[in-house]
């Protein structure tokens, strides 16, 4: 790459729009003040919000989209990130169609920027976003006053019980009904849930302070009570462990919810055991309060340093750069001080926005004088766009070939071509990089088209096989073989249809199929092997003692026996010359070899009849 490809590309992918919209510039720069100003977002959350501002403008509208179909009304600071990172983008966008229509000659009065589908998408995505939530959000609350109301009402009756106590000892079960209806109801207004919360202490304490019921069930009642507290008690000590002092302080939160929502220990210890949970509370409170301030200072250290970066910047002269290596060292040195303006956190609240769009301004006065620097090299732009052009044009023809695989390799060849082609005119270089992805994506698409169709059939065919395996394996092994061998023969038949399954699935499958139909055919052909052993020694019961007949049926079972060894023979020199080359050649020689075992069997019985015969002579 030489040098003016080199400052070029630098160019594209450094230099920030100049501004455009100035209320638009605001809402991007706002987004590190909005991010700011939330006292509780982890370092998780922000890493998330760091992702969505590198998305583009599709991918955005994207995570909205899939955010409304999920109906998850509670990402609302993912999707205010999503909306000023768009703007952000937007904003980028416009710059870049205005310099380009100045540049071009014409008055920047007259500029108009192109519609933007993209733009309107977003907008009607997030106007539903906040209409939904609006709705959850009013939902929400009502059902928490109902929850209050459905509390309120259950505490009433837990006083009357309270208040009788006469008749205390025999509603036990009853009020104790009450408190997990209670506990049951989880949600209520914010401003009412300590008050509530006191109400139903109080009444359970008024409760159990008047309770005359055998000692032993309210002992038992308050040491459970007290080993689920000193439980919460442990839990916030080991809170002290976790690093992020927000997330902490969360869960003591949820500690806290739990601790209300147990009931009371034994008077004597219960100050005593309070005090102790709430010295651990403390312990965690005092780290997130420690914590906010520690970002105070760093926020001022964050200030200082972004000065002084906005007065390195403002320092560079652009007078003595004459080269192309000189406009590429500078730029390097800018995105250098780019760098290090990113990795240092927010500054403080009122002067984060202000040092942002100075910083800004600083960078795209720089960017804007080379781009005017780099506007000599047209010719060399120019020449770049007749071969992308050229390029996405080869790109478009391949569509007309039938050989998929081999067209998409060609695109592969064609996308080298194309990274090795320097920059071309901005105002053309995304529509020509659209046509020629569209025009490659178009193989790419096809041919994993083509395999998910594959893979969906050989998955299904994979199902069914699956199923004929799970048929022959409920199938009895001591049934009637006249009822079970067809039924058999009709599941290998439908086995045979099935088309092919995944291949790395292939042999083990198959291995089951064999394994359950050679299960079978041996219990029942080992059964008809003893039935027939059984009738033929009747039969040498019945022709003892005629030494014709029982001769006469040995010279047959001989001639049968020599006939058997002959086609086992046979079989067995035809398979020396037979070779597997494919999976059906497999399967002739499985099917050849389960040939010979039956012969081997058969020869074995007709050599025990023959034994048998001429034992009884």
């Amino acid at each position: 790459m030489n040098e003016l490809e080199k400052a070029a590309g630098l160019s594209e992918a450094a230099a920030p729009a100049p501004e455009v919209a100035e209320s638009v510039n605001e809402c991007v720069a706002n987004s590190e003040v909005e991010a700011n100003n939330d006292a509780e977002t982890t370092e998780v959350e922000k890493d998330e919000i760091r992702r969505i501002h590198s998305l583009s403008k599709e991918e955005l509208c994207a995570e909205l989209k899939a955010i409304l179909e999920s109906g998850n009304m509670e990402a609302h600071r993912e999707v205010t990130a999503m909306k000023q990172a768009f703007f952000n983008l937007k904003t980028r966008e416009t710059n870049d169609q205005l310099q380009t229509f100045v540049e071009e000659g014409n008055d920047p009065a007259d500029f108009s920027a192109e519609p933007d589908m993209v733009e309107n998408e977003f907008k009607q995505l997030y106007a539903d976003f906040k209409d939904r939530r609006a709705a959850y959000l009013e939902a929400e609350e009502a059902r928490r006053a109902e929850n209050l109301e459905k509390k309120k009402e259950i505490i009433t009756r837990m006083e009357e019980i309270a208040g009788d106590i006469d008749n205390v000892n025999t509603k036990y079960p009853a009020f104790q009904q009450l408190q997990a209806d209670f506990k049951e109801i989880k949600d209520v207004p914010a401003s009412a849930e300590t008050d509530i919360w006191k109400q139903f202490q109080g009444v359970v304490e008024h409760f159990y302070d008047n309770l005359k019921i055998n000692k032993e069930l309210r002992d038992f009642d308050f040491k459970r009570n007290l080993d689920a507290k000193r439980e919460l008690i442990e839990e916030a000590k080991a809170l002290v462990t976790v690093t992020d002092p927000v997330a902490s302080f969360r869960a003591l939160q949820g500690l806290h919810d739990q601790w209300r929502a147990l009931g009371p220990v034994a008077k004597e210890i219960r100050e005593e055991i309070w005090n102790e949970f709430k010295e651990a509370s403390t312990v965690i409170n005092k780290r997130h309060q420690d914590y906010f301030e520690q970002r105070k200072a760093q926020e001022l250290a964050n200030e200082e340093a972004k000065n002084k970066l906005c007065e390195e910047i403002e320092s560079i002269s652009y007078d003595g750069l004459k080269t192309f290596s000189e406009w590429n060292a500078t730029t390097d040195r800018i995105i250098d001080l780019q760098k290090q303006w990113k990795s240092y956190g927010f500054a403080s609240r009122k002067a984060n926005t202000a040092l942002y769009a100075r910083f800004r301004k600083a960078c795209d006065d720089f960017f804007t004088a080379k781009t005017d620097f780099f506007n000599r090299a047209k010719e060399e732009l120019n020449d770049n766009l007749a071969k992308k052009t050229a390029l996405c044009e080869k790109a478009e023809a391949l569509k007309e070939s039938a050989d998929i695989k081999k067209a998409t390799d060609e695109v592969v060849k064609l996308q080298a071509e194309w990274k090795a082609i320097g920059s071309v005119p901005r105002k053309l270089s995304d529509a020509l990089w659209q046509r020629f992805t569209t025009a490659c994506n178009y193989f790419f698409d096809e041919r994993k088209r083509q395999n998910k169709e594959r893979h969906a059939v050989e998955n299904e065919n994979l199902e069914k096989k699956r199923a004929i395996i799970a048929k022959l394996a409920e199938l009895p092994k001591d049934g009637d073989r006249a009822e079970v061998m067809p039924q058999i023969k009709a599941l290998q038949a439908e086995w045979q249809e099935v088309g092919f399954v995944p291949f790395k699935l292939k042999d083990k499958v198959f291995a089951e199929y064999r394994e359950i139909c050679d299960a079978l055919y041996d219990a029942y052909n080992k059964r008809e092997a003893r039935q027939r052993m059984s009738n033929f020694r009747e039969r040498v019961s019945e022709i003892k003692g005629d030494g014709t007949k029982v001769g006469r049926e040995r010279d047959r079972l001989m001639r049968i026996c020599d006939s058997r060894r002959n086609e086992l023979k046979t079989i067995e020199n035809n398979m020396g010359f037979f070779s597997i080359k494919s999976s059906a050649g497999n399967s002739m020689l499985r099917d050849m070899e389960n040939k010979v075992k039956r012969i081997k069997e058969d020869i074995k019985e007709l050599e025990q009849k023959i034994a048998l015969l001429d034992k009884d002579e």
